[in-house]
Parts: structure tokens; sequence; C-alpha cells
């Protein structure tokens, strides 16, 4: 397999990883805050899914590059380094947002209209997960993250 697609594929998994461990704990803090205003439950059910999403892919990512940047003398290629957390940020910056208010204006619609709190969050989450998806890997391709070195 080509290496930009193990790239792909390695990026792709972290992020799944980290969807599934902020799907998981987003739901119960939905249902522990049930008794907020719809609103509140939505935001606070939103950072939380932030918090736990960006700690455990940005541990992922970290333990899948480390070795990525390191020259033959053992310094850091920051160059290198650096053009690609600009494009990574990008990338991710960019789903972030179109994330963010599919998933707020979803789990907020569906609480309004009576669904538990941990199905509209697990709802809105998965739906909110495929967009971003399309939107980060189109972005990744966009940026040539993962360009071929030949």
């Amino acid at each position: 397999m080509k290496q930009k697609y193990k790239e792909y594929f390695g990026l792709n998994k972290n992020i799944l990883i980290a969807f599934a461990a902020s799907i998981t704990i987003s739901a119960v803090v939905a249902q522990l805050l049930a008794g907020q205003e719809d609103y509140l439950n939505t935001t606070y059910t939103l950072i939380v899914d932030y918090a736990v999403f960006f700690s455990v892919f940005g541990g992922l990512f970290y333990l899948d590059n480390r070795k990525k940047y390191k020259l033959k003398s053992g310094e850091t290629d920051k160059t290198r380094l650096k053009s690609d957390l600009i494009k990574i940020i990008s990338s991710l910056g960019i789903g972030e947002v179109v994330y963010t208010i599919v998933r707020w204006i979803l789990q907020y619609y569906l609480l309004t209209i009576e669904y538990d709190p941990y199905i509209a969050s697990i709802v809105s989450q998965g739906i909110s997960t495929i967009v971003y998806m399309i939107v980060i890997n189109l972005s990744v391709k966009l940026t040539r993250l993962y360009k071929d070195d030949n």
C-alpha cells in the first residue's frame, strides 16, 4: 500500500477512535444534564465532546507521527513539522466549524422534539461525524498533507 494511503488510513483511524470515546462520554453527560434547558444541555455536551475528542485524537496523532519528523541526525525537521501542522490544523479547523454547527443545531432540535438526551447526543454526533469525515478528507486532500514524495 502506498505511504500516503497508510497515512490517510491512520488519520481516519485516529479520528474514529477519538469520536468513539467522545460519543460515549457525551451521551452520558447529555443524560446527566437532562434537567438543564435544551440549549445548555447541547452546549455543555458539545464542550465535553471537544475535550474528549481532542485529548484522544491528539495523543493518538502524536503516537503515530512522533518518528515522522526526526532527521537522521536525531534532530527534528522543524520546517516539515511546521508545514504539516499548518495543514492539519487548517483541515481540522474547517471540519470543526462544520461539525460544531451541524452537531449543535441537530442536538438542540432533537431535544426540543423530546428525544431522550443520550439519544439526541448519539444521533447528532453520528450524523455530524459523517459530515466531519467528508470535510476533513477533502480538506486534507486539498492541502496536500499526504502527497507522494516521488
